[in-house]
């Protein structure tokens, strides 16, 4: 039985005659956590990029649940499961924790004109969606700041804010870009903690880019290894410290910059 939920086969994307991702190709597994590490400019976002369909390869096929998605709008891949998070967690700074999470909800009878000419129906979303995003906001442990301001919210918080609103689209898949920038020890612990209940519970699979190695060898199944926009390892984590490309490629160029 194939168990791969996401398949990326040969796949390039050409920016003025450079090449930001160069015929990569790997894999990821349901319910796995694949973590994708390499040194900046090596193709990473972008990467993801293709993957959520901000962007279109040149060259290639990505495959989720067996099905292409390359050619398909952002909005199309996200209905089909792949949700996605930023470096750089955004919130509405003068709504509450609380609207902020529901805006992430799918399917609003408002967007459309008789859902909006339908008060009921548009009543009936919203309680679901608050219920919802209550929940999820306990689950995070920020249920305390509801109906604060999103601005108040601390580095660290935010990134458990768009975790949560993340959530309430209902992923299959989750790709959260450098999820533990920034955030201080305490939280970054927190999101760990989130990020195993959620696949435990949910049976959600993660596809993500950091640059905290410790963190990357402690939480990962797997670990893919990215240079100048090719795929040059891919295995468990123990066996990335063993491989000499990814030395040379990565590792060492951490050790010759610290």
């Amino acid at each position: 039985m194939n168990n791969l939920l996401l398949e990326v086969n040969d796949v390039a994307v050409t920016f003025g005659g450079v090449r930001a991702v160069n015929g990569a190709t790997l894999d990821v597994a349901v319910g796995s956590v694949t973590s994708v590490i390499g040194p900046n400019g090596a193709g990473k976002t972008t990467l993801f990029n293709l993957i959520s369909g901000a962007i279109k390869p040149t060259s290639g096929r990505i495959l989720f649940e067996g099905l292409e998605i390359q050619n398909l709008p952002p909005h199309k891949i996200a209905e089909r499961g792949i949700i996605r998070t930023f470096q750089g967690a955004k919130v509405i700074k003068r709504l509450s924790v609380l609207e902020n999470l529901m805006l992430g909800g799918q399917n609003n009878p408002g967007d459309n004109l008789i859902g909006f000419f339908s008060p009921r129906t548009r009543k009936a979303y919203e309680d679901q969606a608050r219920d919802r995003a209550m929940e999820l906001l306990q689950q995070i442990g920020i249920e305390r700041f509801a109906q604060d301001y999103a601005g108040i919210l601390s580095g660290g918080q935010r990134k458990l804010l768009d975790l949560a609103r993340a959530l309430m689209a209902n992923p299959t898949m989750l790709l959260l870009d450098e999820p533990f920038a920034g955030v201080n020890p305490t939280l970054v612990e927190k999101l760990l903690e989130v990020l195993d209940a959620l696949r435990t519970k949910h049976h959600l699979t993660f596809l993500l880019i950091e640059h905290d190695l410790e963190t990357v060898m402690n939480i990962s199944d797997r670990v893919i290894v990215m240079a100048e926009g090719r795929v040059i390892a891919d295995g468990q984590p123990n066996s990335i410290y063993q491989n000499q490309a990814v030395v040379d490629a990565y590792l060492g160029t951490r050790k010759q910059s610290s």
